[in-house]
Formats: structure tokens, sequence, C-alpha cells
């Protein structure tokens, strides 16, 4: 493991370098994607940048909600279990502010610019 540059740092700087240095030498079909290339750069650059905390904020959610400990990924899918069968609905407390703050989290990674994103975002603050 290294400690300099973070992965954060070398996968903005690629992005950075693409955007800026290689993108005005191409067209067409390759501008298009080398722009989906730069895309899936700045999503990894956010997941590596936010994921910790609101994975750990989902995990702290998910626990008071079902009452049991685990990972991210097993609480969820426990969580969509009993919504399948029944045991949770929209009408159980916390459940309809988790599935808020796991929505807003993700496109906060996902989507940032996403224009329903940036309003709700103008509403919380």
């Amino acid at each position: 493991m290294q400690d300099e540059p973070t992965p954060v740092e070398l996968t903005k700087s690629v992005a950075d370098f693409l955007r800026s240095d290689i993108t005005p030498l191409i067209s067409g079909h390759q501008a298009f994607k080398l722009r989906v290339a730069i895309n899936i750069l700045d999503l990894v650059t956010r997941q590596l940048t936010q994921e910790q905390g609101s994975d750990s904020e989902e995990v702290e959610r998910l626990r008071a909600l079902l009452g049991i400990d685990g990972s991210v990924t097993d609480l969820n899918r426990t969580l969509a279990d009993r919504i399948a069968r029944g045991e949770l609905n929209l009408a159980t407390p916390g459940l309809a502010e988790h599935l808020w703050a796991t929505t807003m989290d993700k496109l906060a990674v996902d989507q940032p610019s996403y224009a329903s994103y940036k309003r709700e975002l103008s509403r919380d603050g």
C-alpha cells in the first residue's frame, strides 16, 4: 500500500489529464467513448471519496431498523427480505427516512448533477 498519491488523487489526475489534454484532440465516436471513460473515472473518484462515510451511516440506520448487526450487503439483503415478506413497510418508523437518505447518498456519488437531486439538496439545506 502506497502513501502517496492516494487512489482518489490518481483517478482524479487521470480524469483531469484526459479531459484537458486528450479530449480536444479527439472527435466523433472516439470522443464519445472518451467522455464515457472520464465519467467513469469521476464516478470512481466520488465513490472513493464518499463511500466510507455513507456506508457507515447506512449500516447504523439498518442496524437500528433491523435490530441486528452485519455488513452493509447482508443488512440490505435482510431489509429487502423483510419488506418482501411484508414485515416492514413505509409505516415502519424510520424506514422511509432510511430509504430517502440512502437514495440521496447514492445520487451524490452516481448523479451529483441530476436536477432533482440538486433541488432536494436545496430543500434540506
